[in-house]
């Protein structure tokens, strides 16, 4: 089995990739319907041009950089030339308020930021403008710059057309796996973000941990990755960037949400790094387009389901074997095929999975693992994989040379070089969360038999009724969000005698409700709609018959719009702000405990 070797920092991990990969393709993206290829040598170039490029303006070892862009092929030579010279990146959401960038700024003292477009400058300049420490700014596409002030710009294109030796600042990347790597600022459901330095060693046990999932599971060949969650996040940074550099993978950067299922199917990823709520919109899409198709599709898809649940549970009898034989012959190919044909993994992570969802793809041959993980370990702790018995209520075994232990009041402690060393000028926090070099996670759950981690909540999102009983939130709704006609959901009833709902309908769903009531498709006005409200509170019933006395939500109120990251009730890793949310539909929530 091939090895991973052991690198001093991750810039000499991608110093070496590249000279093994040389003029094979690296990053792609999309220019004009068509994918363009930047190779690994091109890429060492230019991470080589950026980091003598930033020497050359005065930035020295230490300095931090805030990068702000999509995710493009720049993101990634950004982060790595701003490592290469031995500065530290300080990646941000381009959701950000000017509130947010300057908090960051601030916090983190960088001394120049790097921006993508002129949009997202309209937003992080004045915030720039008025921080104190930031002096440079670096725009990979031209801004229209009325008045520069104090601030000095530089054009991104001039930076990385520049010669540099690579060799020189191969040599220069003398970084210890101790040293800060980036500083990823927690998006958090509460409070301002708090940042996070991750060093080098805690990127690099990650990704040696991954790929020993990889090798050891799948096979270690020639991987390709789609990337679309946000680079900013610590997931997708390590395992949608870092990872595929230590595989030697290919990345393609995809166009978009709205043209990922087309992306998918042209550029045939081998493994994706996902989040729960993109496998509950695919399993929508892939149960309507059957149920459309009619004749035996829904039939098949049902059986398939039934073999999946039974075969995760303890394995297919004998008289199971010919069902599921017929439906890996005409059913389950021409899902996999809409996966692009040769999905060796699909990885969850960034919040909690509903296990349906994953039994679900299983059962249509697709392998779905759930992770688990922490900004401040790097991110990823534990990881399912076939080998440890895939569970779907389990986010299976921790990375190697990762220590997990239970607290004695349930809380998930871990150990290892994957957890930081503490949070950015924040000692308060860092006591509480870090205590004789165990991380506190702060998640409530134990091992089960098989030394798979399994989750039962969060301490602080536990809902503690009028009667003491402790009630998981996020596992109602979670169910509750499998159903058809609703998109989202947040249960409520802290110090209450029962659980109430706030529900988001799914707006597909309402349409086909209006049109066949006879209403207009007003969605304000279908709120306010008994008969519309009665078929949501159905719907929630269904929901109610699988859950105990305490955990049935007795009354709802319809939100006013579907929770978003523009309107912050969802963080940029599509969890919901609990505090935002209330603070909001609050006084709607307790009204419902009058009547």
């Amino acid at each position: 089995m091939r090895q991973f070797e052991r690198f001093p920092n991750l810039v000499t991990m991608f110093f070496t990739r590249a000279r093994q990969g040389g003029d094979k393709p690296f990053l792609w993206r999309k220019v004009e319907a068509e994918w363009q290829p930047i190779s690994w040598a091109e890429t060492a170039r230019q991470v080589a041009a950026v980091a003598e490029g930033l020497k050359r303006l005065g930035l020295k070892r230490g300095d931090r950089v805030m990068l702000v862009s999509e995710n493009r092929p720049e993101w990634c030579i950004a982060d790595l030339g701003i490592m290469a010279a031995g500065c530290v990146t300080v990646p941000t959401y381009i959701t950000n308020t000017e509130r947010d960038h300057l908090h960051i700024l601030e916090n983190s003292g960088a001394a120049a930021v790097i921006v993508s477009t002129e949009k997202l400058a309209r937003t992080l300049l004045p915030a720039v403008l008025r921080s104190n420490d930031a002096r440079h700014v670096i725009a990979m596409e031209p801004l229209r710059i009325q008045q520069a002030g104090t601030i000095a710009f530089h054009d991104w294109s001039s930076l990385v057309a520049t010669e540099a030796d690579l060799a020189t600042v191969e040599a220069g990347a003398d970084f210890a796996r101790e040293d800060i790597a980036c500083i990823i600022y927690t998006s958090g459901t509460g409070g301002a973000p708090r940042g996070v330095p991750q060093h080098h060693g805690a990127i690099l046990h990650n990704v040696n941990g991954c790929i020993r999932v990889i090798a050891e599971d799948f096979g270690w060949d020639d991987e390709v990755f789609l990337s679309f969650l946000p680079l900013s996040h610590a997931y997708e940074h390590t395992g949608g960037q870092h990872f595929p550099i230590g595989l030697g993978a290919q990345i393609y950067y995809a166009e978009g949400l709205d043209k990922l299922a087309s992306n998918i199917e042209e550029t045939r990823p081998t493994i994706m790094v996902v989040v729960p709520r993109l496998f509950e919109v695919l399993r929508a899409r892939i149960v309507k387009n059957i149920e459309k198709q009619g004749g035996i599709a829904p039939g098949l898809l049902r059986r398939a389901e039934a073999l999946g649940a039974k075969q995760l549970a303890g394995g297919l009898r004998a008289w199971d074997k010919p069902a599921d034989l017929l439906l890996e012959r005409i059913f389950r190919p021409k899902i996999r095929q809409r996966f692009g044909g040769r999905m060796k993994a699909m990885v969850s992570g960034g919040a909690p999975l509903n296990p349906e969802i994953g039994v679900f793809f299983h059962s249509l041959g697709l392998t779905l693992l759930q992770g688990y993980g922490q900004t401040e370990a790097g991110p990823v702790i534990s990881c399912n994989r076939p080998s440890a018995g895939l569970k779907m209520d389990t986010v299976g075994p921790p990375l190697a040379e990762t220590e997990v232990r239970i607290a004695d009041d349930g809380e998930i402690l871990v150990r290892g070089e994957l957890v930081m060393h503490g949070y950015w000028h924040n000692a308060a926090e860092t006591a509480r969360a870090l205590k004789d070099g165990w991380l506190h996670t702060g998640d409530i759950g134990h091992l089960d038999q098989k030394g798979r981690i399994v989750i039962t909540d969060r301490k602080k999102d536990l809902i503690v009724n009028d009667k003491g009983d402790n009630v998981s939130p996020q596992k109602v709704e979670g169910m509750l969000t499998l159903q058809p006609e609703i998109l989202q959901a947040m249960v409520y009833g802290d110090r209450r005698p029962y659980l109430v709902g706030l529900i988001v309908p799914d707006p597909e769903w309402s349409t086909e409700w209006a049109i066949a009531n006879d209403y207009k498709c007003d969605f304000a006005a279908l709120s306010d709609n008994p008969m519309f409200k009665a078929a949501l509170m159905a719907a929630v019933d269904r929901v109610n018959k699988d859950l105990s006395v305490i955990e049935k939500v007795r009354r709802i109120v319809i939100a006013d719009a579907p929770f978003a990251i523009d309107n912050e009730q969802l963080t940029p890793s599509m969890k919901i702000r609990r505090h935002v949310l209330k603070d909001v539909y609050g006084a709607r929530l307790d009204a419902l405990y009058k009547g």
